[in-house]
């Protein structure tokens, strides 16, 4: 059997044979580094890398600011369900406080406006108790209420004078650490330092202790004073390992790792 071939052309095969040369000496001349493609897409992915990079760290800081204001408020909140605990079963001795607030009215009406005028200023000529002609815990709930709705500088006052005046109430530990609080969220950190270390060794056995030491521990980060900071928040997470104020030490403590603190 004969096969018929076909040839092409000879001067088309001498084309043919240089376009595919260089083809292929085009492809082993360029580096990929040179390529424009290749440059273009390393440029496209660098730009990728910076955007993610600062959409990362804003989302950081967005978490940060929630989870700050987010402790103020439980914070706050805890110092409400504390108030109700402590009232729970107190209704018979509120009454009789309560009528025996009446008869002391009526007795300084009786006796002209000299009892009123005296109960209307604070100790030694201060400013005025939150409500005063109210006992203790009146007042008490008066600055907190105040603490409570942003109004530091009314809360320091209030909490200052119940503390002055009822110097031995059964609140005093708790009005002496939300004392420090509302310095501290002013900022005013050396004297919140001062107010929580008073809850340390005047009420040592508060219930408000472990959260004094977290406040002790966070005022002297603020202040710089790290290797105080971070014993008081090694104490809180070693001897109150069960509580919401160890957590929260927990936390600082990593982010003062981080920071190489």
């Amino acid at each position: 059997m004969i096969h018929s071939t076909r040839r092409l052309p000879q001067g088309a095969a001498r084309i043919l044979l240089a376009a595919i040369v260089a083809v292929f000496a085009g492809c082993a001349t360029t580096a990929p580094e040179q390529d424009p493609v290749v440059q273009r897409l390393s440029e496209l992915d660098g730009r990728l890398l910076r955007i993610e990079r600062v959409l990362t760290n804003q989302s950081l800081l967005d978490l940060s600011q929630r989870i700050e204001a987010s402790q103020n408020e439980a914070r706050l909140l805890r110092g409400q369900l504390e108030e109700l605990q402590h009232s729970v079963g107190k209704s018979q001795d509120q009454q009789r406080e309560m009528y025996g607030d009446v008869d002391r009215r009526l007795t300084a009406l009786e006796g002209g406006g000299s009892a009123r005028a005296a109960g209307s200023v604070g100790v030694a000529g201060g400013p005025a108790l939150p409500v005063p002609q109210g006992d203790d815990r009146q007042n008490y709930q008066a600055a907190f209420d105040l603490l409570k709705d942003g109004k530091y500088p009314e809360a320091v006052n209030g909490f200052k004078q119940y503390l002055a005046t009822f110097p031995n109430a059964t609140l005093a530990d708790n009005a002496q650490y939300w004392l420090g609080e509302a310095h501290y969220v002013m900022k005013e950190f050396p004297e919140a330092l001062r107010n929580f270390r008073i809850v340390l060794d005047k009420y040592p056995e508060s219930r408000k202790i472990p959260d004094a030491l977290l406040k002790i521990g966070y005022c002297n980060y603020e202040l710089k004073n790290f290797a105080e900071a971070r014993n008081s928040l090694n104490r809180v997470v070693q001897q109150y390992g069960d509580t919401t104020a160890a957590r929260l030490a927990s936390q600082r403590l990593a982010k003062m790792e981080g920071e190489g603190r």
